[in-house]
């Protein structure tokens, strides 16, 4: 009898690895970029001696990103439809520069922000014209997007060089936190902070057993309950961990919580929408899309002014993270926002790519920037290590859509 407890308990083990490693080998495009950036938490963590895992440096990490996530999420829609947009960085910079010589004439800041948005949707409708009317190769009018955006940069710095900042709420967007809750005031951490992660956790665990049982009803192949319920707690323990340190430090930053909105708006018309399908659609074969009924220049320049609304808001977070807006900004915010869809899964082949996994994308590319300068690594070596990473991420792309047709 005990025997037989014995042998089912291995087989147990035995079938619960062997499901590990299915589900690993299955979606390595998937968990490849949690698995780096794991290892680049553990190497910068050890290197630092705990100072990168510090609550001031993981705050300052996710404000740092929020730029680049921001200008990501748009790139992301860009790439999927096989497009690309190389200006985006100028645009943010020159469009950051806009929102403060508005502030710095007076302009009521909830005035400033929406017409730097619209300027940069009006930014995106210019370019998406050029692309699906005028037929001019995304390539070519982003390209000289850029030129001409770094010109006009230029052009409105050129007086002081740098236009300073002072708008206490538009600072805020980039350095400011959620206010506590009035029962916190007491308390050694923010209450409210804990609060939402803990809502986070009830409504993943609610969000993934609807999901789990809606494959059932349709005899979708799930995970075992094992794998389920482990996943389950180690999501709702990270969520957790990532809370008390935001909570042990200021609580959560608005660039947090403006990145989220953007998130969760641009997940749910990916995924949600018949747009999204289009977008998808036409990454995958545009000429069958059209043939099918779908309006590909349509939404080519729909994709095309959204990017010019996230470069705009990518824009304005850098200038508040700064205070100011200088003749440099924007340089390299197009190479990461790029390096972070590839990173995150997109396809280099189009039609594949998820928003979600390339905030993943954009958290590597500034953990490693961050963790190299708290390290005092060279900027030129910083280079050299942020192109490895991302050839090394096409290139795993390319591997494994080979190794999916043959």
């Amino acid at each position: 009898m005990k025997t037989e407890k014995v042998m089912d308990s291995r087989h147990k083990k035995e079938g619960l690895a062997t499901e590990v490693v299915s589900l690993l080998v299955n979606n390595i495009r998937d968990y490849a970029m949690y698995i780096a950036l794991a290892v680049i938490f553990l190497i910068f963590t050890v290197s630092t001696k705990g100072l990168f895992l510090s609550s001031r440096n993981l705050i300052n990490l996710v404000n740092q990103t929020g730029y680049v996530a921001v200008l990501a999420i748009g790139m992301t829609l860009i790439l999927i439809i096989k497009h690309i947009d190389l200006s985006i960085g100028f645009v943010a910079g020159f469009l950051g520069a806009v929102a403060a010589i508005l502030l710095m004439n007076g302009w009521n800041v909830w005035l400033v922000i929406p017409t730097v948005l619209v300027c940069g949707i009006l930014v995106g409708v210019y370019q998406g014209f050029l692309v699906t009317k005028i037929k001019v190769p995304a390539f070519v009018t982003t390209l000289a997007g850029m030129f001409m955006f770094r010109g006009l940069l230029s052009m409105v710095t050129a007086g002081t060089g740098t236009i300073i900042v002072r708008d206490r709420t538009f600072l805020q967007l980039s350095n400011g936190y959620i206010p506590d809750l009035p029962w916190g005031a007491s308390l050694d951490f923010h209450l409210l902070t804990m609060v939402i992660g803990v809502f986070l956790v009830f409504a993943m665990i609610y969000s993934q057993i609807r999901s789990r049982q809606s494959l059932k009803r349709y005899d979708f192949k799930t995970s075992s309950m094992m794998i389920f319920v482990i996943k389950q707690v180690s999501l709702s323990i990270l969520i957790m961990v990532i809370s008390w340190i935001m909570a042990s430090y200021r609580g959560i930053p608005w660039t947090a919580v403006i990145v989220t909105v953007v998130l969760l708006i641009y997940n749910f018309v990916l995924t949600k929408t018949r747009f999204g399908r289009h977008v998808y659609a036409i990454g995958g074969n545009a000429e069958a899309a059209e043939l099918s009924g779908i309006k590909v220049n349509r939404v080519t320049f729909l994709v095309f002014a959204s990017m010019g609304l996230m470069a705009a808001l990518a824009g304005m977070l850098y200038t508040s993270r700064l205070a100011s807006a200088t003749p440099t900004a924007g340089l390299g915010f197009e190479l990461d926002a790029i390096a972070s869809s590839y990173i995150g899964g997109v396809s280099v082949g189009g039609g594949v790519g998820r928003v979600t996994n390339t905030i993943i994308g954009a958290l590597v590319i500034m953990s490693l920037t961050n963790g190299m300068n708290l390290l005092g690594v060279d900027i030129s070596f910083q280079y050299v290590v942020k192109g490895a990473i991302f050839i090394l991420a096409v290139a795993f792309d390319v591997t494994t859509r080979n190794r999916a047709k043959a």
